[in-house]
């Protein structure tokens, strides 16, 4: 009689946690929790900062936060270290996401991305000259950027209350575009967003850029060295001048993209040492004496990793915690925006926090659609199939949703300057609430409603 073989293994309190968590691993991974999570976050903030918390949430903010050993330290307020230290490791994930679709993804070919590289290029352009119209010139000038950034979290939270109204080519074209505004973002702040250059430590940039590129080159694919690098690249890009940020975009793009196996060659391989697998296992099946089947094992899950690409693999590695922890942290510490009831009205009419927000209501809509326009008009670009300029002109609505990026940038062209903080603040929060209802109408009353059986929500999925 045949031996009866165990399939799995259930601890006593497996099944209970199991219980816990599929729920939860089924709601974070999902692209739109990110932004369902970013709004509370945000409503939170407001919430303390306009409440009997609001003295000890400025104190927390302010607080002194001091991490290296005595001699090589660094000492920021737990605010820096936040919008310095960890949304470096949100940029690090835009970084790999571009790097993903500039070589393989939406943007790798070159006609088929022209479409949202035209529309992006609209939806930054006319929102800068939306804002400088309203401030030429002094102190609030240094807020232009501000209204160039979409918000593609919290863009995909409202279009997912849409459910199956929208084609999955629009959330597509959505995340296309967010990532060419994300490279737009990034590259103006390292060009206009940087304070006086130490160029000790810019040598040290580079030779730090230099030897990540050099083991992209030598083949090496384990995490850690990048990882090493990597903080060795932040810290020196704090000293520069150049924002710290920016070195996760930089690290990104030096993690490798190719895999060591192509799927075909590991199919092979994975073939031959199943059979080997079988072999030591008939010799011995417990894998606690055969030290040849854990060998083997261990020769299969090594095999399993280099069939994948580092950075895909980082990517979504990363996804989660960033997503999750690092985004909602990021709101917390910067969208509390104490509101003054009597003089909201004239907050609302200042220069800054009109510049912004009729950038990025006005300014999004009229780029992203017109410039889209203009270039299947000229035959420059095609528009996706399953689309038409009702969805585009709901996407130019949702563009104008800025927030996380927006702030960054505010927290950069105002630093040292609270008044204009706050009015730009004020002017992202009404043009994000702003465009984020005149999307999902627009939307919602333009799109029809597909046959029961249609189900557009898998393409929510993180991409």
């Amino acid at each position: 009689m045949p031996k009866r073989i165990k399939k799995e293994y259930i601890a006593p309190w497996e099944k209970a946690f199991d219980r816990v968590f599929t729920p939860l691993e089924a709601f974070i991974h999902r692209q739109t929790t990110s932004g369902i999570l970013l709004m509370l976050s945000a409503v939170v903030a407001l919430i303390i900062a306009n409440g009997p918390w609001s003295a000890a949430y400025q104190h927390i903010l302010h607080l002194p936060f001091t991490v290296g050993v005595p001699g090589f330290e660094l000492s920021k307020s737990l605010h820096h270290w936040i919008n310095d230290g960890l949304m470096a490791l949100f940029f690090f994930v835009v970084g790999l996401e571009l790097k993903r679709e500039i070589l393989v993804g939406e943007l790798a070919d070159v006609r088929q991305a022209l479409f949202p590289i035209m529309a992006a290029i609209g939806g930054m352009v006319v929102p800068v000259l939306v804002y400088i119209s309203f401030n030429p010139g002094g102190d609030a000038f240094h807020g232009w950027g501000i209204p160039m950034a979409t918000d593609i979290a919290f863009a995909l939270g409202t279009l997912a209350l849409l459910g199956n109204r929208i084609p999955k080519n629009l959330l597509t074209f959505l995340v296309a575009l967010a990532i060419i505004d994300d490279l737009g973002a990034v590259t103006v702040i390292a060009l206009f967003y940087t304070a006086t250059l130490n160029y000790t430590a810019l040598g040290l940039v580079a030779a730090a850029v230099a030897l990540l590129a050099a083991l992209n080159l030598g083949g090496i694919r384990k995490p850690l060295p990048y990882v090493l690098l990597g903080i060795i690249l932040w810290i020196a890009m704090l000293k520069s001048g150049v924002h710290a940020t920016l070195a996760g975009v930089i690290l990104a793009f030096t993690i490798p993209m190719r895999p060591k196996y192509d799927p075909g060659r590991f199919l092979l391989q994975i073939g031959e040492k199943i059979g080997q697998i079988r072999q030591a296992f008939h010799q011995e099946e417990n894998i606690l004496k055969n030290d040849e089947l854990r060998a083997h094992i261990r020769a299969l899950g090594k095999g399993v990793q280099l069939v994948q690409a580092p950075a895909q693999t980082l990517e979504r590695n990363m996804h989660l915690p960033v997503a999750y922890l690092v985004i909602p942290i990021f709101a917390l510490a910067n969208a509390g925006i104490p509101v003054d009831w009597a003089s909201l009205g004239s907050v609302i009419t200042h220069p800054v926090s009109l510049g912004i927000a009729a950038g990025l209501f006005l300014g999004k809509l009229i780029g992203i659609t017109g410039f889209a326009w203009v270039a299947v008009k000229l035959g420059v670009a095609a528009l996706p199939d399953g689309l038409n300029f009702r969805h585009i002109v709901g996407v130019g609505f949702m563009g104008g949703i800025g927030f996380t990026m927006s702030i960054f940038i505010a927290e950069l062209g105002f630093a040292g300057d609270p008044e204009n903080l706050l009015m730009a603040k004020t002017g992202i929060l009404v043009a994000s609430i702003l465009a984020g209802i005149s999307g999902f109408v627009w939307l919602y009353f333009t799109s029809e409603k597909p046959a029961v059986g249609e189900d557009a929500t898998e393409a929510l999925e993180l991409h």
